[in-house]
């Protein structure tokens, strides 16, 4: 399932509206198929795994970090169905699918057709690896994740508004990786006349995964999609990711909205003393402030600190 889970990866903010699953068929202790979904969210990993396994497919054990669709598509078959045709002996599931046309379907159907199956195998994981899809079907809305590049002291530019760069090229690298891996990326209107960002991804080989531009602000702009407040990102079509990236009335207008599942906080090891990261939150004592966020991750990238932190869910 491990190895399934990073399969997923490979999609991640490339499938909306389907979401990104990874599947592995092993045979007598020999993995005969690997899978993921593919952009656009077809064919699905389910399918792209069994195509390569073919004939060892039957009597195999398929590993998917998603239950099996059950519902049929004009763009391919039901998982659950491919499976049964295929021969497989035995399905692991990570996670159950929460879209209704599926929902305990693709594991009934694959037990009655008298193929094992296991499930709650590496949940949580499962869950964090989707969460966009999940959130999107759970919310309404996409996974958001917050991005703050700050000094020691929590500023994001000097007094007069310089910003490049806090950073180094490593942190930066990350960044743009992060980049590549939502649908989407937003600013607002401070960020956008004082910086007038590109927010592409500049890395080598994943130039093509430069997300869609999104503007929070009361004007338009060419080439960007702008919506006028926080809460309208749940109509931003084929987004299920998506990454916030600045200033700090931006940041803090989604906090305060409890708009953010996810943060990405980089801290340089410089003191500025300049413009902070975060506009006011509104909070009027420390109680609310407790408790809403945990650690998933910790790294240095060069001199830089990435810490990685997830929303306490109530």
């Amino acid at each position: 399932m491990g190895a399934a889970l990073g399969l997923a990866q490979r999609g991640h903010g490339r499938t909306a509206p389907n979401p990104n699953v990874g599947c592995v068929i092993v045979n007598a202790g020999r993995v005969v198929g690997r899978g993921w979904t593919q952009p656009g969210g077809r064919p699905h990993a389910e399918a792209m795994a069994l195509a390569q396994s073919g004939a060892a497919a039957r009597g195999a054990t398929a590993y998917v970090t998603l239950e099996p669709c059950a519902h049929e598509s004009a763009r391919g078959p039901a998982c659950a169905d491919s499976l049964i045709a295929a021969g497989v002996a035995e399905v692991v599931i990570a996670l159950r699918d929460p879209d209704p046309r599926t929902d305990g379907r693709g594991i009934a159907r694959l037990e009655a057709a008298g193929i094992a199956v296991t499930t709650g195998v590496h949940t949580d994981e499962a869950a964090r690896s989707m969460a966009g899809f999940l959130t999107r079907r759970t919310q309404g809305r996409p996974a958001v994740t917050l991005k703050l590049a700050t000094s020691l002291d929590g500023c994001i530019a000097l007094a007069d508004g310089t910003s490049r760069w806090i950073t180094g090229p490593r942190a930066r690298a990350h960044a743009h990786l992060e980049r590549a891996r939502h649908e989407a990326i937003l600013v607002g209107r401070g960020t956008l006349d004082a910086d007038v960002p590109t927010l592409d991804v500049r890395l080598a080989g994943l130039e093509d995964r430069s997300p869609r531009r999104v503007l929070l602000a009361s004007i338009d702009a060419p080439g960007w999609t702008r919506i006028a407040t926080p809460e309208a990102i749940a109509d931003l079509d084929g987004v299920d990711h998506l990454l916030v990236e600045g200033g700090a009335q931006t940041a803090a207008a989604f906090i305060r909205a409890d708009l953010v599942d996810r943060l990405l906080l980089y801290r340089a090891p410089i003191l500025l003393g300049g413009k902070p990261g975060l506009a006011d939150l509104g909070l009027t004592s420390l109680d609310p402030a407790h408790g809403r966020w945990k650690l998933h991750d910790a790294r240095m990238l060069g001199s830089d600190r990435l810490e990685v932190y997830e929303r306490v869910k109530g």
